[in-house]
């Protein structure tokens, strides 16, 4: 491409020219390597099909993207999978409510039918995310993309159903699940969100039963004989299925009524008053009634006293016909007319304020309602056990680590899962019933004739199963499984899952329960579906409120780079993705962020201006070696180059997204653009001599160096911008076809000579007394208000060491600081007026305008404070003997060096303080 840029940074201009660029050069494609070796593999977690970008996508796959080009820059053989998960529930809604608008209803269809039509939803609307994933940059293997009804994968479910089943872990039987009467299925505890809620607790008469023979024993025996036993509850609706009344068997007050029966009120059925623990006595009344079919602890309390199990609701939450006269209503219209007639009975005791813990679907909002249920279920606890063995030995590493002990505190409770659901879109239970025996029989195909009685007659189970049942299969299914291909023998474990807290146990624990139970043969540490887990935290708005759509506070990621860029946004996440805790997301940030974007376009300008000027063209031109610079300045910039360059590899090591943005931040802003680029303007706007010539084109190929490697430093944090100025920097002759194909800065040239090393810690010393020196006649400048334009001479009291330092390089700071000139003193101007004092130097500039003494005063005393407060930390540091044992030897150096500098500075202030009286 043409190696000019266009003068305004405008990322609307670019981000699309490149989003398209890398996906239709398939420049992120991965063939499959001939062995594991240096591979990393990240497996994108599926969004829905349904799904549309939010914030919390753009932190996870900001994320995911920084450390996949990280790692593809830094030679390895890189392998980032994405995919989209068919969404059973949610998708199912969608299509369905697509169909009312049509008057139509899926029934109306039939299930071929309506699955047909599903697909034709998908193929319309489902790639909405994936087109928002390549605007963001998003460096994936389109070419291995994947959807979990994928055929092969399809496969593959089936398989593992079929296993787990003669491993004799599936079972079919009935349960208290959670059902959802707007989506019409069963949900797992996983997809239902308690919310705190103000309630009633309505505490309602039981007519006791005397029977005459009891009657008689009461009144012989001078006993009382309660007319009623007082129940509380929290759901009066559900006493139409009441089964038993349980009292604590240590509850002195109800110990004679035992074994006698009550009448349930408003239905007439007799049940008995059993003694089971479960009854609470500090509960309401201390009696609960039993409703075995709508409440999984009265389903426990049913089985431990062999209790009948009576359903008194449909799918739909409505009271079954033919129940009292309740048939037909609603749940909640059933509990006003059962409490009205209640009260009208005189059995409605009171009605108390209570706050409950209610139920209500992920997916839709509707209150969750408990029902006994034929469901299939997975006997999950020898899954659990080898996954916790997975994570107790290290062969999965958490990140932060914190979560490791939520991981075992879910795992070691865990129950058994239901993993069928009543939808028609998804994958098909592939289980059989019998018409004659009315057994299932489990295949992979479809079986000709039963299994246990040979009859033909035949019908498939009409549910399919959960969505997390096949998206916990992904690491291995993607890759071939259950065959034993290629990609799985290289890519299997892979390397990295980066996901958010909020399906740690949805997803993350089920992937670790099914690899480590189908890949065992690989052994233990083999099978685990990946080696590290980073668990990233959840995007706030700025006053760190949860983003909801209630709230009106969720911010739109598209809408936020259409106005500042794509870079912007990505740099601003990665800058607050601190591990462990939640970013406050502001727009102000990603502003500031966009002036960053800015200001390394304008240097790629000022480099391209200056290259264009002097007529040179190419970075490593006739292919001769590049050879470093004496300078001090270029000296000074590799040190920091290669010090950044560090910390960056370290910080994106841990997952210290944060650290890493701050470090490349602050090179390129701070130390490249603010300082370096000022400085080498001297060399680049000299004369027209040979000599001349020869300075700017080695100043150009050095600076051209060092922002090459800058921007291939910043690349994964910024991909749009660094690829449109590291093309036009080689004037379309890179050396890959994208930088984000380039060496990833990786070892300081320290490495191989001590002495570059030392040679770089002194040009570091120097360049920081010389900016410290800039620094403070800047200040001193603004503080006599000396106008920029105007030039001031300056004095300087130094030791022979810093004067050859400051002469060597006096050009750049007459230059930077707008210095006449410099004049050495013999004298300490530690008492002149307006001098500024510092370990290494002393300085006045020198302006015809009076000081103001007042003025001096007061700024000298809030130094003095300052440096006696840090004088007085730096003491104590020094005389804790336990903090000098434990802290590195560098850190205690500095911390004697700087004794002795605030030593000093503390006698040059007073001084300074006495003469003026």
């Amino acid at each position: 491409m043409a190696h000019e840029l266009s003068k305004a940074y405008d990322p609307s201009e670019i981000e699309k020219k490149w989003a398209d660029f890398w996906v239709t050069e398939d420049l992120f494609s991965l063939p499959t390597p001939e062995t594991s070796g240096k591979v990393f593999t990240l497996l994108l977690p599926p969004p829905n099909v349904t799904g549309r970008l939010h914030m919390g996508h753009m932190l996870n796959q900001t994320e995911m993207d920084i450390i996949t080009r990280w790692k593809r820059m830094s030679g390895f053989k890189t392998l980032w999978l994405p995919g989209t998960d068919h969404a059973g529930i949610a998708t199912q809604m969608m299509v369905e409510r697509q169909l009312a608008t049509e008057g139509k209803k899926r029934q109306d269809l039939g299930r071929e039918a309506f699955i047909e039509r599903v697909w034709e939803w998908r193929r319309e609307y489902g790639g909405a995310i994936q087109d928002q994933m390549k605007r963001l940059g998003a460096s994936v293997d389109w070419a291995r993309e994947y959807f979990t009804m994928d055929e092969n994968l399809s496969r593959a479910v089936r398989e593992a159903f079929v296993r787990l089943y003669e491993d004799g872990l599936i079972y079919r039987g009935k349960y208290i699940v959670n059902w959802c009467p707007r989506c019409m299925t069963a949900i797992s505890d996983l997809e239902v969100v308690h919310q705190e809620t103000q309630g009633k607790l309505y505490e309602i008469r039981y007519p006791i039963i005397w029977s005459a023979q009891e009657a008689a024993e009461r009144r012989s025996a001078d006993a009382g004989m309660p007319e009623h036993i007082v129940v509380a509850t929290t759901r009066p609706e559900t006493m139409l299925g009441d089964t038993a009344i349980a009292v604590s068997p240590h509850d002195e007050r109800y110990k004679n009524l035992v074994g006698l029966k009550v009448r349930v009120p408003l239905i007439g059925r007799e049940i008995p008053i059993i003694a089971d623990d479960w009854a609470n006595p500090e509960f309401g009344t201390g009696a609960v009634k039993v409703t075995p079919a709508h409440d999984p602890n009265d389903f426990a309390i049913g089985k431990r006293h062999d209790l009948p199990q009576i359903s008194v609701m449909d799918e739909n939450a409505r009271i079954l016909e033919g129940i009292g006269d309740y048939g037909g209503l609603d749940r909640f219209k059933a509990r006003e007319k059962i409490l009205a007639d209640l009260e009208a009975q005189n059995l409605l005791a009171s009605v108390k304020d209570h706050t409950l813990s209610l139920g209500r679907c992920t997916r839709c909002n509707t209150v969750v309602e408990p029902r006994l249920s034929t469901q299939w279920f997975v006997k999950i606890q020898p899954l659990a056990e080898v996954a916790i063995q997975a994570v107790e030995d290290g062969h999965i590493r958490f990140t932060p680590e914190q979560y490791k002990k939520t991981y075992f505190e879910w795992m070691r409770n865990i129950h058994d899962w239901c993993i069928s659901r009543q939808l028609w879109w998804g994958h098909r239970i592939p289980a059989w019933q019998c018409d004659a025996c009315e057994k299932h029989t489990v295949a992979r195909e479809t079986p000709q004739k039963c299994a246990h009685c040979g009859r033909t007659e035949l019908t498939q189970e009409t549910d399919v199963l959960d969505t997390w049942f096949s998206s916990g299969l992904l690491p291995f299914t993607v890759f071939g499984w259950p065959d034993k291909t290629k990609d799985l023998e290289v890519f299997y474990p892979t390397s990295l899952l980066i996901t958010g807290f909020d399906i740690l146990f949805f997803w993350v624990a089920r992937m670790i329960m099914l690899g480590c139970w189908f890949m065992k043969d690989r052994g233990l540490a083999e099978s685990v579906p990946f080696k590290e887990v980073y668990i990233h935290a959840l995007v706030r708005d700025a006053e760190r409120q949860k983003m909801s759509k209630t709230k009106g506070n969720v911010v739109d990621p598209i809408q936020v780079i259409e106005q500042y860029g794509t870079d912007a946004v990505r740099f601003t996440l990665a800058s607050l993705a601190s591990p462990g805790t939640d970013i406050a997301f502001n727009p102000e940030r990603v502003e500031g962020n966009r002036a960053f974007a800015n200001k390394i376009w304008n240097a790629a300008r000022f480099l391209f201006m200056h290259r264009e000027k002097a007529g040179v063209h190419g970075i490593f031109w006739d292919g001769e070696t590049f050879v470093a610079s004496t300078r001090l300045e270029d000296v000074w910039i590799r040190a920091k180059l290669n010090a950044a360059t560090v910390q960056v590899n370290a910080a994106l090591a841990q997952y210290r997204f944060h650290e890493a943005a701050h470090v490349v931040y602050h090179f390129f802003w701070g130390e490249f653009c603010d300082w370096y680029l000022e400085i080498i303007k001297l060399r680049l706007n000299q004369g027209e001599t040979s000599e001349d010539k020869a300075t700017t084109c080695e100043t150009l190929l050095y600076s051209h160096v060092i922002f090459d490697t800058a921007l291939r430093l910043l690349s994964p944090f910024m991909p749009f911008i660094t690829e449109e100025i590291w093309q036009a920097l080689y004037e379309g002759k890179t050396p890959k076809p994208s930088i984000a194909l380039a060496e990833f800065p990786i070892s300081p040239d320290s490495l191989g000579e001590p002495q570059v090393a030392a040679g770089s810690r002194a040009a570091e010393d120097q360049m920081a007394i010389l900016q410290a020196l800039i620094v403070d006649i800047r200040a001193q400048r603004a503080e006599l208000k000396v106008e920029p334009k105007i030039k001031v001479p300056i004095n300087i009291f130094v030791n022979p060491d810093v004067k050859r330092i400051i002469e060597n390089n006096q050009p750049m700071v007459e230059k930077l600081a707008n210095v006449e000139s410099i004049r050495f003193v013999d004298q300490s101007l530690a008492g002149s007026a307006g001098a500024r004092v510092a370990p290494q130097y002393e300085m006045q500039v020198i302006y015809e305008q009076k000081i103001d003494a007042a003025a001096e005063r007061e700024r000298l005393n809030k130094d003095l404070v300052k440096l006696e407060k840090e004088f007085s930390n730096n003491q104590r540091q020094l005389g804790n003997e336990q903090f000098l044992s434990k802290a590195p030897a560098p850190v205690v150096e500095g911390l004697r060096r700087r004794a002795g500098e605030l030593e000093l500075l503390l006698e040059k202030t007073k001084s300074s303080l006495a003469q003026l009286g």
